[in-house]
């Protein structure tokens, strides 16, 4: 016996109304413009802010550092679902209101519960793709997107053009490590190379060359020296070449450690909790936690805004100017908000992770439901 799909699709649609069509088409549309604007804010405000840091203090090639940046992507895309579907919700809600076509409908016994039903299916649709974004696209996209930062870093490319070029490593706690200075760079040779070295204990060491340059194997130094000097100012040995290779290479622990968890799924992320995390620090390991929880608190979060939003963008008959913008930056700025501090809080320990993950929407919850309550039920 064989199953006609088709038919059973064809039944599925024709239980949507022309109301849920007539609401979910205006919501889709608002939906898609929030996304797109939401997520060029942010790369205009923060991404591409990074990616000229990148260039101007790393020496990190334009299109390899264009490339992190789009890799950077989905994971942006992944917090900006919750806030395009805040924005469809209160601006279709709040236009239907001006319209009085909430009115019209509530007169003809349809209620704020019928009329908000697609809108929470569609929060729901859209939580599950953000879930799916999260556990398989970010992931890779981060590894890739730090390997890239490595592969750079370690090189440490210099800008083509650059005059009195200088820039440092740190190791732990900011303790100067090795200091560099380029005289100027030119068609991808270096001149007047100095690198002031204290990574070794009672010894420093200082490498002049007249040339060099940077490959994937390290830095290539022609015609320089080598002085090692002792704690006490004095010189223990010099050394002079033609020729020679050093691979210097960034101390990125802390730093890997903090994108850790964004390379994993949750479950291969609760795996590597359950093993151990013996070699992080405390606030490492609440940070680890924290991103655990998180993987399944910001999805959520796309129908708790949606909670909140739907009491919000019913507007009063006599208003008759569209608020729902505001009300939705409004919205933003207080989960965002709640969400910085639950995470200070979980990592310095001032509350558990679980808490701090879930913060912001048990707040947005208790609140959106108190609003919705009053909204459908009382008015």
């Amino acid at each position: 016996m064989t199953v006609d799909y088709s038919y059973k699709l064809r039944r599925k649609l024709r239980k949507i109304t022309v109301l849920d069509r007539y609401i979910l088409k205006q919501v889709i549309e608002v939906f898609l413009m929030g996304v797109f604007v939401f997520t060029s804010i942010i790369f205009a405000s923060d991404t591409f802010i990074t990616l000229i840091k990148q260039i101007s203090m790393f020496g990190i090639p334009f299109h390899v550092a264009f490339l992190m940046i789009i890799l950077n992507l989905p994971s942006v895309v992944v917090m900006t679902i919750p806030m395009g579907v805040l924005l469809s919700t209160v601006m279709t809600l709040n236009k239907l209101s001006l319209d009085s076509e909430i009115t019209v409908l509530r007169a003809c016994g349809i209620g704020i519960n019928r009329i908000a039903k697609p809108i929470f299916i569609f929060a729901t649709v859209m939580c599950i793709c953000s879930f799916v974004i999260n556990e398989t696209i970010v992931p890779v996209a981060t590894k890739y997107s730090k390997d890239l930062a490595l592969w750079s870093l370690s090189q440490k490319n210099v800008p083509d053009g650059k005059e009195n070029f200088v820039f440092k490593e740190t190791g732990e706690n900011g303790v100067l490590r090795r200091l560099f200075y380029v005289g100027n760079c030119k068609d991808k040779i270096l001149y007047n190379i100095t690198v002031l070295d204290t990574s070794k204990e009672d010894t420093i060491q200082v490498l002049q060359a007249n040339t060099g340059k940077t490959t994937p194997a390290g830095w290539d130094f022609y015609k320089g020296a080598v002085y090692t000097i002792g704690d006490k100012g004095n010189v223990l040995n010099t050394t002079l070449f033609e020729t020679s290779n050093v691979k210097f290479g960034l101390d990125l622990s802390r730093q890997l450690n903090k994108n850790l968890a964004k390379e994993m799924n949750f479950s291969k992320l609760l795996k590597y909790i359950a093993k151990g995390l013996h070699n992080f620090d405390q606030e490492d390991r609440n940070r680890i936690i924290i991103e655990l929880y998180d993987k399944l608190a910001l999805p959520i979060t796309t129908i708790v805004l949606v909670l909140v939003g739907v009491p919000l963008a019913i507007t009063p008959p006599r208003v008759r100017y569209n608020r729902g913008f505001l009300f939705s930056i409004f919205i933003i700025f207080t989960y965002y908000l709640i969400r910085a501090l639950s995470i200070s809080f979980g990592e310095a320990g001032a509350i558990s992770p679980i808490l701090a993950a879930w913060m912001p929407n048990i707040v947005l919850t208790i609140l959106g439901a108190i609003m919705y309550y009053k909204k459908v039920y009382t008015i």
